[in-house]
């Protein structure tokens, strides 16, 4: 299972970012493929509250438009959301030690954990994710 991480999908969409279009052209691949893709609850937040944020720089959009591209992933046969199991908890605060995550680092020790827990490989441009042991991720753009 391909996991994603917010990053991937906001290059896709930003058209303003040097990876937009290496991640949009991954994104739209990866997509049309077979291969099962998680997308976590964070991901789906993250990506909300960014692309919708006028205050921040790069290509915005309505929420209405955001809302709408989520519901195209989602309609997606091979796109599921990814949600915690009875598993998460444990490997959780194992991804917080031993991973030292602190802060910001908490929300990356949380997709770690669901993609742990989902037997997936998470994608990502963010090489933070080195930190969680047992963690398999690539970056799909480099």
């Amino acid at each position: 299972m391909i996991v994603l991480d917010a990053n991937l999908l906001l290059y896709a969409y930003d058209a303003s970012s040097p990876h937009h279009q290496a991640a949009q052209k991954w994104l739209q691949k990866t997509f049309s493929a077979d291969e099962l893709i998680g997308i976590p609850w964070q991901s789906v937040g993250a990506f909300l509250r960014i692309v919708t944020n006028v205050r921040l720089p790069g290509q915005r959009t309505t929420l209405e438009q955001a809302l709408e591209v989520v519901d195209l992933w989602f309609e997606q046969p091979n796109v599921r959301f990814l949600t915690p199991s009875e598993r998460h908890w444990p490997l959780l605060r194992q991804m917080m030690i031993e991973g030292k995550a602190r802060g910001p680092l908490l929300t990356d020790a949380q997709l770690a954990a669901l993609t742990i827990e989902h037997g997936g490989v998470l994608h990502t441009t963010d090489r933070d994710f080195a930190r969680f042991p047992g963690l398999r991720w690539t970056n799909p753009l480099a």
